[in-house]
């Protein structure tokens, strides 16, 4: 799959010059530009020319005109082709064998910035509470090391969704529709980071996901400035997750037993293949 795309697409260096300059005034997905390298011998066309493309891709700011119909069906076709490219089947992994729904519950986890400072014991309380919740698998996956197909698969069977604030969220588009999202940011993030932080939400209601709130840690690296000042972000950026046991147990117990109680009705009203299935010939 990669070879193929990088026969088909040439990937351009884009940056938004109009922040460029303030990357950290409210904008989180141009932070990078601070610190971006350029690889030479690429030559853009003439600004005052015309551009076009033999195939592109639609990125997220050209999602506003659409309505949320159309929306809802273009995420439901890509989520359709993808599956089908992978051969990915589900029809075994809806059931248990005592007519149960299953349940797949996947800590999709980061390395290096914002990954969790005590892995162990997330993955710990995650487990505990998935052994109370029959039919729940847990799952745990790193967002780094999985080819293509391995990501589909596994989102495809992940009806909940817990990770960090990160790229590899975007894959959850990839889940069957209601699907729930559970997001972690480090510290310093909701009043640094500007309308940014909110975009796995706005993908999650976008793609027929229910995101299920976020908990942003308390505790974090020491910034030199105020902590409202907007030079901290570079500090808080990347910074490590911890962890709160007693609210993530709780949070996750009352989200597993809304999708438990979601499927068992799915189920029982035969209505999995309207969510799960797809026709996209």
């Amino acid at each position: 799959m990669a070879e193929k795309l990088r026969q088909a697409v040439t990937f351009l260096p884009l940056k938004d010059l109009r922040y460029q300059e303030k990357a950290l005034q409210g904008h989180t997905w141009f932070m990078s530009s601070m610190y971006d390298t350029r690889e030479e011998g690429f030559e853009w066309a003439n600004n005052s020319e015309p551009i076009c493309f033999e195939k592109a891709v639609v990125m997220r700011h050209n999602e506003g005109g659409m309505s949320r119909v159309r929306r809802m069906e273009t995420y439901d076709y890509m989520r359709c082709k993808a599956r089908a490219y992978c051969n990915v089947s589900l029809e075994d992994a809806r059931i248990n064998n005592k007519g149960l729904p299953g349940i797949g519950l996947t800590l999709f986890m980061r390395t290096g910035p914002r990954s969790f400072r005590n892995e162990s014991a997330v993955i710990g309380i995650f487990e505990k509470e998935c052994a109370k919740v029959e039919g729940c698998k847990l799952m745990v996956a790193y967002s780094n090391n999985l080819t293509f197909c391995e990501q589909v698969k596994l989102m495809s069977l992940t009806d909940i969704l817990v990770s960090p604030h990160g790229a590899q969220l975007s894959n959850m588009f990839l889940m069957d529709r209601n699907s729930s999202v559970m997001e972690f940011f480090p510290k310093g993030w909701l009043k640094l980071a500007g309308v940014g932080q909110y975009v796995y939400h706005w993908i999650a209601s976008w793609s027929g996901m229910k995101h299920q709130g976020a908990w942003r840690d308390p505790e974090g690296e020491p910034c030199p400035f105020l902590e409202d000042d907007r030079r901290c972000m570079s500090v808080y950026k990347g910074g490590k997750i911890g962890l709160n046991e007693t609210y993530f147990s709780k949070w996750a117990k009352n989200v597993l037993n809304e999708v438990k109680t979601r499927k068992t009705v799915e189920v029982s009203n035969k209505s999995t293949a309207s969510t799960s299935s797809c026709a996209c010939s």
